[in-house]
């Protein structure tokens, strides 16, 4: 008898060289999930009523500056409140800031639909007159269902 490598029933067995993936992907599938929910709640930080539109998104290269004007006309930069008599000065800041051009941040401008018309222009005449000219008006999209989108300028 010929003693070679035992193969069969008793023998030992190669090391397994594949790796299980199905977990890895379980785990990736359900953080995805958690983030596509709790990335629109990190958006917006101010209550504000937005009016519906069926404008597409913009793209976006760069963090957007946020300025909010909730129901009652009070006016907030990204999240921190601001005075109406001191929005020039900041708008100037935040000009003076990033540059002029296609460097200019884009300004996401975000409205209550009760809002007086002539409250939202006032503030965008306050932003073109310190330069910043990239402005997008902030809507929901026609159902209301979905997240905030971005209408054109």
């Amino acid at each position: 008898m010929a003693m070679g490598p035992v193969s069969g029933r008793g023998g030992r067995r190669a090391p397994m060289a594949d790796i299980n993936v199905t977990p890895l992907v379980d785990v990736m599938l359900v953080l995805l999930i958690i983030f596509m929910v709790t990335a629109p709640l990190l958006l917006a930080g101010v209550p504000v009523d937005l009016p519906e539109s069926s404008a597409g998104a913009l793209d976006q290269d760069k963090k957007p500056v946020q300025i909010s004007i909730d129901r009652d006309g009070k006016l907030f930069l990204d999240d921190k409140e601001v005075q109406i008599s001191a929005m020039d000065a900041q708008f100037a800041e935040i000009a003076a800031r990033s540059g002029k051009g296609k460097d200019s941040p884009q300004i996401f401008l975000r409205a209550d639909r009760a809002l007086d018309y002539g409250r939202v222009m006032a503030v965008m005449g306050a932003l073109n007159h310190a330069g910043l000219n990239r402005v997008a008006l902030v809507t929901m999209g026609e159902s209301g269902a979905g997240g905030d989108e971005a209408a054109a300028p």
